[in-house]
Parts: C-alpha cells; sequence; structure tokens
C-alpha cells in the first residue's frame, strides 16, 4: 500500500490523529468539530495561557463555551506547547495569524516559524494543511521547499494542500461543518489527501486545481466584501453631505428582487480578514508589474472611517455646545461586529485613539468585553461601563460603535444627552442622534 493509501484509510476509520497548529477563533472550532466526529485531536499553540485553559477544560472564546471543550477533551483532545508532539499527528492543519507589518505588507512570520518548528518532526505518511489567509503562491513558495529539503516527496511520501478558513464568529446560520471547504494540493494525491482529511467533518467540499487557485478563491471572497463595504461607506459620506439616509436608501434598494445585494456602512472595517485580505493581493500583485487600484482605493476609504464618523461626534458637540476636549465620550460597543468578543481590528479602538488625542475623556461599555489590556495596538486599559439611566447621561456623547444585540436601544436613546449612530441602529431622525 502507498503512503496516500495508508493516510486515507486511517482519516477514514478515524484512527488518526489531527493536530491543529494555531487554536484562537479558527483552529478552536475546528478542533471541536474534529473531536465531536470522533477524531483524536492535538491542539499545539505557544500561548502557555490558552494551553493552560484548554487543559482545564476552560474556553477562552466567547462563543465557545466550557461545555464543548470539556467534550472534547473527555475525547482524547490534549493541548500542548511542544511541537515535538507533532510527529505523532498523521494530519498537521495550521491556522496561525497572518497580519500585515507596520508598512501594511504580509507578515508571514507566524507561518514561517511554525513551519520552522514542524520540519524536524515532519514524517511520511502525514498530511499538512494551510488554513491561514495568504497570497496566492505561499504554499509552493514557503511550505514546499523547506518540506522538500527534509528528503521527504510531497505527492508521495507526505502531502501539502491549502484549504483557507471560512469561520464566521457568532453566526448562528452556519458552523464549521456546514461552511463548504475549499481544498486545492501541490499534486492530484494531495488534493486527494485534503479531500480525505476534511471529508468526514465538513458537509460539502469544494476541490479546486492548485493552491494557487484556492488562495486567490479566498482573496476574493474577502476583496468583494471589503470592495463593496468600502462603496457603501463612501456613498454614506454623499449621502450624509445631502442630507440623505443612506441606510434608507439601502432598504429601499433591497427591495430589489434581482442585481442588488444590500451591504450596510459603518465606522471601519473589522476582524482579521476583510481589512486584511486585499493587501495581499495588491502587495503580490506588485510582483507582476500590476496595480490594482480598484482595490486599493476602497481600502482608503474603509480605513478614512475612523476618522470620519470621530470628526462627526466632534460636530456633534459643537452642534450643542461643547468641546471635544473635555468631554465624556462613552463609547458602546469595542468588538469588531455584533454579538462576538473579537476585539481584532476593531473600528472602535481606532476611534477612542482619535478622541483621546483630542482631549475627550473616554469610556466604553461591551457585554461580550469585560475589560481592555494594553497590546501592541490598543493602548487602552479599561473595564466595561455597565449601562445605565445615569451613566447614560453622565455621558456628553454616546458613540455606537457596535450594534451588539445585548443593548437596549430604546433606553440609550431615552437617556442619553448626544447619540452619534455609527451602525443604522436607528431608523427614525431625532433632535438629539447625528447619523455617522
Amino acid at each position: 500500500m502507498t503512503h496516500l493509501d495508508i493516510l486515507k484509510g486511517k482519516l477514514a476509520d478515524k484512527t488518526a490523529l489531527i493536530g491543529i497548529v494555531g487554536l484562537g477563533y479558527v483552529g478552536l472550532p475546528l478542533m471541536l468539530r474534529y473531536a465531536e466526529a470522533k477524531y483524536r485531536v492535538l491542539g499545539i499553540d505557544i500561548d502557555n495561557d490558552k494551553i493552560t485553559q484548554l487543559n482545564l477544560g476552560q474556553s477562552y472564546i466567547e462563543h465557545i463555551g466550557a461545555q464543548a471543550i470539556a467534550a472534547a477533551k473527555s475525547a482524547g483532545f490534549e493541548a500542548t506547547t511542544d511541537f515535538a508532539q507533532a510527529a505523532k499527528a498523521d494530519a498537521i492543519i495550521l491556522c496561525v495569524p497572518t497580519p500585515l507589518n507596520k508598512h501594511r505588507e504580509p507578515d508571514l512570520s507566524h507561518i514561517l516559524s511554525t513551519i520552522d518548528a514542524l520540519l524536524p518532526h515532519l514524517r511520511t505518511g502525514q498530511v499538512i494543511s494551510l488554513e491561514s489567509t495568504t497570497y496566492p503562491g505561499t504554499t509552493e513558495e514557503e511550505l514546499l521547499p523547506p518540506m522538500q529539503s527534509t528528503g521527504l516527496t510531497v505527492g508521495k511520501d507526505i502531502f501539502l494542500v491549502y484549504s483557507p478558513e471560512r469561520e464566521d464568529p457568532g453566526n448562528g446560520n452556519f458552523t464549521t461543518r456546514t461552511i463548504p471547504k475549499l481544498c486545492g494540493g501541490i499534486t492530484p494525491s494531495c488534493l486527494e489527501a485534503g479531500l480525505a482529511l476534511y471529508g468526514q467533518v465538513i458537509d460539502t467540499l469544494v476541490p479546486v486545481s492548485s493552491t494557487r487557485t484556492a488562495e486567490m478563491t479566498k482573496l476574493l471572497e474577502n476583496i468583494h466584501r471589503a470592495v463593496n463595504i468600502g462603496l457603501v461607506n463612501e456613498m454614506k459620506i454623499v449621502c450624509d453631505r445631502m442630507e440623505i439616509d443612506i441606510h434608507e436608501v439601502i432598504r429601499a434598494a433591497a427591495t430589489k428582487p434581482f442585481g442588488f445585494v444590500p451591504y450596510y456602512p459603518g465606522p471601519g472595517l473589522g476582524g482579521h480578514c476583510i481589512p486584511i485580505d486585499p493587501f495581499y493581493l495588491t502587495w503580490k500583485a506588485r510582483e507582476y508589474g500590476l496595480n490594482t487600484k480598484f482595490i486599493e482605493l476602497a481600502g482608503e476609504v474603509n480605513r478614512a472611517m475612523p476618522e470620519w464618523v470621530a470628526g462627526k461626534v466632534v460636530d456633534a458637540l459643537n452642534a450643542h455646545g461643547k468641546s471635544v476636549k473635555g468631554s465624556k465620550i462613552l463609547v458602546l460597543g469595542t468588538a469588531y461586529k455584533k454579538n462576538v468578543d473579537d476585539m481584532r481590528e476593531s473600528p472602535a479602538i481606532a476611534m477612542m485613539r482619535i478622541l483621546e488625542g483630542k482631549g475627550a475623556a473616554v469610556s466604553y461599555s461591551d457585554p461580550h468585553v469585560p475589560r481592555l489590556h494594553p497590546s501592541h495596538d490598543q493602548p487602552f486599559a479599561l473595564e466595561s461601563v455597565t449601562l445605565s439611566a445615569q451613566t447614560l447621561a453622565a455621558a456628553d456623547c454616546v458613540l455606537i460603535a457596535t450594534n451588539h444585540g445585548k443593548f437596549d436601544y430604546d433606553a440609550i436613546k431615552r437617556h442619553s444627552r448626544l447619540i452619534v449612530d455609527s451602525r443604522g441602529v436607528y431608523l427614525e431622525p431625532a433632535a438629539h442622534i447625528v447619523k455617522a
């Protein structure tokens, strides 16, 4: 039997050990899905705190409960910081971050350091899958050469695929299992191994001709959103100047049963994918002498939104006889999207920075983020304020940055002196509500 046949047999009868490197918003749900499907799973992460919590049966992601972690542990899940344990795994799935550096260029350091840590422990009969969003060519150019340097033949001894994550934290309509999964392989045998890896845990698989195609597909998905959000954000600015409610326009346009898909403006883009992924393609396109002007323009519009909304706060305060300097501004919602605790690339933090820089006293309330811890990209050390009639009335301005479902918007409207609404929460105009 070939190494591929043996691997497929282990995956089919669920005797394969699944290794997942990176236990964040992508890796942890994937671990739970494999454990639910009765696979043994080995989780690897460089964060000691995460490993400790997981081994104690605890969760650090709000929408993933401790019960789910405990169930995975009872099914054989183990977590470790020791990359040598990867030698035991029949499949290794990489779910590590791919941020931008300070020059807004792709930062593959997490992928490269992970591969370096894994190389001594790779062996025949394994399938390696990269799920991190990246530019077309990454799997071939950055993972394939070091794997070949081990003496293992990719496509015969060991198998390499790219299968991008499609997680949407907080979306109750789709799960890891029900979201169709792309997969591209370095060779046909690699693709076969990848399909065997995911086939028993994902309902629908979408094989594509190459890893480059899979990488480009993932970028297109997120660039599509970024460009359309950029369009409605630009339309919002035009509508604001013309004293037209962009949300009313979108609601009216959405009644057309064909040819229009509603996208909604906001204070800027957040999360790991949509604000970042377009820059992976624009960077790679320059290697081919191409300028992706349309994509870059959308990025410029979206990056300008926190400054624009902060400007609306300043104008609203001025209109009510207040200077932003010394004003108390209560920001509602610091997560990047509604009903989650994910803070990555949150535009709320960008707006808080801007307003504090103008002399405002900034506080926040977020039922999903009880406290802010200072980090390299987040300077605030604050605790979430409990919303009450008193806390709302004490603020000179309440800025709705994230429209969480747990907020009582009627009470917010009733008790706030001034509201700047960047999410289109309030449909009806009011003297103390400013649309932004």
